[in-house]
């Protein structure tokens, strides 16, 4: 293999290789260790240049649509699925959904590698963690700033991440972007539809007294461009389950930058006790706006408040009149919190829900997305 390659893998987790080689030597990284997964990796290569029958494995995936929108979903497998991460949940992944050309979800890194906390930039490439490489609108289970169970486990014990599995804690301080030792993925049961796929996770950890049955469908509704999440969460256990999930919407409009074109528009007026920098971004009454095109390692994150306590406020709109493109999110809970978070790549408007489910309970939300298209604004 040529040696600049070589040294790509063994460097930079196979950053500039293909991007199966790329993965899996990222996967047998965290795995195995660096040294035993390059040589791996190298070996993987090398069959690959040798023969040309010699394809990579896919990652288990579905295909929807309901004639007006179609949406690529990636499924829950702790061997090859596209997303193997200890954060985010694992079923209703999705990689693209196109509405009238317009795509609105895709990978918002260039690679991933095991070693990298969050993200990290590397030249021109954003290089993702194993935790934070997901894509779409994304979900994430957090229990009083941490995970389910994470406070009361010892070092060596169990602690829960509610749609990922049973995980192992270790001697340091939660970290939601660090990759835990998978000590159960629980069961998980896939049914595919024309226009839909359901997703179940059934889990017990007698260790911790948690243990629920986690029921997700993602539903293209008939007739119209509208997506939905239909979630139900079943206590099991012998312990309440007190949580808080958000959608991180990892929102990737056509590819286009992020940066003035894009508009956020809430239902209430929009307070933050630290608002972003403002060189980049600005608060105006209801709307969130950029002021320049997020470039090189800008970022714009801050808390959003101003909302009561009516599902009303659960309302969010983006817009980009440039490309003549929007998608409105709709849940049918009260918020929480809500944070936002954008770099160069992505746009992510993240809203927050809380529950508290006893033994033998049962807490259901939905959450909605209508794709639709905007007057085109001055060029």
């Amino acid at each position: 293999m040529p040696g600049a390659a070589f040294a790509r893998l063994r460097q930079g987790g196979g950053v500039g290789l293909p991007t199966w080689v790329r993965l899996e030597a990222n996967w047998m990284n965290s795995f195995f260790g660096a040294r035993p997964a390059t040589a791996l990796a190298c070996g993987l290569l090398v069959a690959l240049l040798r023969s040309s029958r010699a394809t990579p494995a896919d990652p288990p995936q579905a295909e929807i649509t309901n004639g007006q929108l179609r949406a690529k979903l990636y499924l829950p497998d702790a061997r090859n699925g596209f997303y193997r991460g200890t954060r985010f949940d694992w079923s209703g992944v999705i990689g693209s959904l196109i509405y009238k050309q317009h795509e609105y979800y895709a990978p918002w890194f260039d690679g991933v590698d095991p070693q990298t906390h969050d993200y990290r930039y590397q030249g021109s490439e954003i290089i993702a963690s194993t935790c934070s490489a997901m894509t779409g609108p994304a979900e994430e289970f957090q229990s009083h700033g941490a995970a389910l169970g994470w406070d009361e486990a010892k070092p060596g014990g169990t602690f829960i991440k509610i749609g990922v599995g049973v995980l192992r804690k270790d001697d340091g301080k939660y970290d939601f972007v660090k990759q835990y030792e998978m000590v159960d993925p629980g069961k998980w049961t896939v049914v595919r539809h024309r226009d839909s796929v359901e997703f179940t996770q059934e889990l017990t950890d007698p260790s911790s007294g948690y243990g629920y049955n986690y029921h997700k469908t993602v539903r293209l509704m008939a007739g119209k461009p509208e997506m939905v999440l239909e979630h139900r969460l079943q206590n099991t256990g012998r312990r309440a389950i007190e949580s808080a999930v958000y959608n991180h919407n990892f929102l990737v409009l056509d590819r286009e930058p992020i940066g003035p074109d894009f508009v956020i528009t809430f239902p209430f007026q929009i307070q933050s006790p630290s608002p972003p920098d403002h060189n980049l971004a600005e608060i105006r009454g209801n709307q969130f706006l950029y002021l320049k095109l997020l470039q090189n390692e800008d970022r714009v994150e801050c808390p959003l408040e101003g909302f009561g306590t009516s599902p009303k406020d659960n309302d969010i709109r983006i817009e980009n009149p440039k490309i003549g493109a929007g998608v409105r999110m709709i849940g049918d809970h009260p918020l929480s919190h809500v944070n936002l978070w954008s770099i160069r790549t992505v746009l992510a408007v993240e809203p927050f829900i809380s529950m508290r489910i006893d033994p033998g309970g049962e807490f259901a939300w939905r959450v909605s997305y209508e794709y639709y298209t905007v007057a085109p604004g001055p060029k």
